[in-house]
């Protein structure tokens, strides 16, 4: 699961883990692993941050999450109901808690949690700035919300995952919304167990948002994204 190579600048490298919204962040300087869960605590040999969007057994487990902070010295950035589930079980030095609209940075690269339309007690979706400003956008499971437009339009994303299925209410065509409102140069379907619902989503953005890129991706295979210029 380590990505052994580092980007080049204008760069990220990214995994997708399992079949939900767990993701592997490679950027020059900073190795992140957001909601890690189906996954072995010894597939992260180096790590610096762990991110926690909600609570749902999914994307917490709290006993994973122990093991690989006791074996990476990473941070770990959790929502406040995630947080209250780590607070014994992580080092206090290490555990922060985040709240949608606030920022937090491992070296230089910068962390902003925001809202997440998504029935879980305090859930956040990430937006994600490597060193040289690449900006990925992970929604979690989150449906679409109206405030996604105006957030596109501040934050100007590189990247966004679109959730195409398994959370309640999830599809290919809330995901295909996600995308809509962001408008990013390339949008990444995820949080699925079935190829079909992501060939389903890459079809409506060939449809309907015909600028947009899209990026299916295979588990546990590495991708690489490059900032337009």
């Amino acid at each position: 699961m380590s990505i052994s190579k580092t980007p080049e600048p204008n760069t990220i490298f990214f995994v997708w883990f399992n079949h939900y919204s767990g993701v592997l962040i490679k950027t020059p300087s900073k190795t992140i692993a957001i909601d890690p869960v189906d996954i072995k605590s010894k597939s992260f040999q180096t790590l610096d941050a762990i991110l926690i969007t909600h609570e749902h057994y999914d994307h917490l487990d709290p006993p994973l999450v122990t093991a690989i902070q006791k074996a990476t010295g990473c941070v770990v950035i959790a929502d406040p109901a995630s947080t209250r589930k780590l607070v014994h079980v992580i080092p206090n030095d290490k555990l922060q808690e985040i709240t949608p609209g606030a920022e937090t940075k491992i070296g230089e690269v910068t962390i902003k949690a925001e809202k997440c339309n998504h029935r879980a007690q305090t859930p956040v979706t990430y937006i994600i700035t490597s060193e040289d400003k690449v900006k990925l956008y992970h929604t979690a499971d989150s449906l679409p919300f109206p405030e996604l437009a105006l957030m596109a339009q501040k934050e100007q994303f590189d990247v966004v995952f679109c959730s195409v299925g398994i959370a309640p209410g999830a599809s290919p065509e809330t995901g295909f919304e996600i995308a809509r409102l962001t408008r990013p140069p390339l949008a990444v379907p995820y949080h699925t167990a079935t190829v079909e619902s992501q060939n389903q989503f890459a079809s409506l953005l060939k449809k309907e948002l015909p600028q947009t890129a899209c990026l299916i991706p295979q588990q546990n295979k590495i991708y690489q994204i490059t900032k337009q210029t």
